[in-house]
């Protein structure tokens, strides 16, 4: 059966994995379409390092626990 703390570790993945996905597609526009000085760069880089950032600390987490 499964718990809630595994349903929300889960839930913090998909979520995390997307945030990342999304900043790579941004990147990914940005620098064909307007070049590598662009403020769809910088939120590229923002939802990266936010997803990224989750995926460490949730690691870390589980890792402890």
């Amino acid at each position: 059966m499964t718990t809630g703390r595994q349903v929300h570790r889960t839930g913090t993945t998909l979520l995390s994995l997307a945030m990342v996905a999304i900043g790579i597609a941004l990147a990914v526009e940005a620098v064909v379409g307007e070049g590598v000085l662009s403020i769809r760069l910088v939120l590229a880089v923002l939802f990266i390092a936010a997803g990224s950032g989750r995926l460490y600390v949730e690691a870390r987490r589980g890792r402890d626990a």
